[in-house]
């Protein structure tokens, strides 16, 4: 954040101790490794469970009457379709269907929701649902909570030692335990696990609860990372941004059928215009030859030295054991087994479309 200090965590403590190497993000001062390394700490998660700080997000309730005709308005949603407990994937678009903001909005009751946003859009989805809300008899009220996320194939167990039962939730659905928690089994890495919002004197006492088992261990930013893009998850202000559109970046699944042709949703006119004319370029999985990650912001050329394209993620894949990276190629390159090239530092480095995700989702649906 130029020329303003980096928000702080409230277990900063907790993750110092733990030997945490700092960085900023979105904003805030964030652990982006521990000892263990990137690598292990990747692994770690998907064999294990992997606990990671992701205070940085924002929790907000939205409630009232006409809860569901804000959210319907904000996002290409049925809010009012969705079962008590169940959680949606969505997006706050601009006019021009631009993503403002990826949320997973989660019904809590006939007029409570929660809604999960970005870091680095908090302020600004607030400030925009907080506008839209004027004209409906709704509330948006940003809450104070410590966000944990416990991911990987040991996390039910993990929670079950610890006195937390999950066995009747399934992935993408969310409750309130106790005062001031909710838990969802959710996530960002592709694993089955959960994501628990809480006040802080709970947060440390379940940290230290969920550290003392063998098999958890602290996971850093980086880490995150990596297993978001092995799972083809996309990153608001890298692989989805305002200048893409839902269309283009592969998560027309997101929005129900009937709502794309009829929902009343701010960009919906635009959205429609690119879903009939088809979107010019599509988010893909690439591949590099060898071991040279193909970063960010990377340009992407066809057989002939056309511009074909650009990497908006990419890096090296611990469970793939090879370079990954997602990014935008023209619609008519988006085939799986296209070979472009990757202009890294002025070498071509053939890369190919490949289907996403890189590695198998692992989630718990029924």
């Amino acid at each position: 954040m130029t020329g303003e200090e980096l928000k702080s965590l409230a277990l900063e403590d907790l993750h110092k101790a733990a030997g945490a190497r700092f960085g900023g993000f979105a904003g805030w001062l964030m652990p982006l490794t521990y000892p263990p390394g990137v690598m292990k700490e990747h692994l770690h998660t998907r064999e294990h469970a992997g606990l990671f700080d992701i205070s940085h997000m924002k929790l907000f309730e939205v409630s009232g009457p006409e809860t569901s005709k804000l959210l319907n308005r904000a996002c290409p949603l049925d809010a009012a379709a969705l079962e008590t407990s169940q959680s949606k994937y969505t997006f706050l678009l601009t006019e021009s269907a631009g993503i403002i903001d990826d949320l997973i909005v989660t019904r809590l009751g006939p007029e409570r929701f929660m809604v999960v946003a970005n870091a680095g859009n908090a302020a600004t989805d607030e400030a925009h649902l907080k506008s839209i809300a004027k004209d409906f008899d709704a509330t948006v009220r940003p809450l104070d909570r410590v966000f944990l996320a416990l991911q990987g194939p040991e996390a039910t167990d993990v929670l079950k030692q610890a006195g937390i039962r999950t066995d009747t939730l399934t992935f993408m659905h969310g409750v309130e335990p106790g005062p001031g928690w909710f838990l969802s089994r959710s996530g960002y890495t592709g694993e089955d696990g959960f994501e628990i919002g809480l006040p802080e004197t709970d947060a440390r006492q379940l940290a230290t609860t969920l550290l003392a088992d063998s098999r958890v261990q602290w996971i850093g930013l980086a880490a995150r990372d990596s297993l978001r893009l092995e799972a083809g998850l996309c990153l608001h202000g890298q692989d989805i941004t305002p200048e893409d559109n839902p269309a283009s970046a592969g998560l027309m699944w997101a929005i129900p059928k009937y709502v794309r042709a009829s929902g009343d949703f701010i960009g919906a006119e635009a959205l429609r215009k690119i879903l009939a004319d088809g979107p010019s370029e599509k988010r893909v999985g690439l591949k590099a030859e060898g071991r040279q990650p193909v970063r960010a912001g990377t340009a992407l050329f066809d057989a002939d030295g056309n511009p074909a394209g650009r990497v908006t993620s990419g890096g090296f894949g611990p469970s793939i054991g090879a370079p990954v990276a997602m990014g935008y190629v023209a619609a008519g390159l988006a085939k799986p087994g296209t070979k472009l090239f990757a202009d890294v530092r002025g070498t071509k480095i053939p890369v190919d479309v490949s289907p996403l995700p890189f590695t198998p989702h692992r989630y718990r649906k029924g």
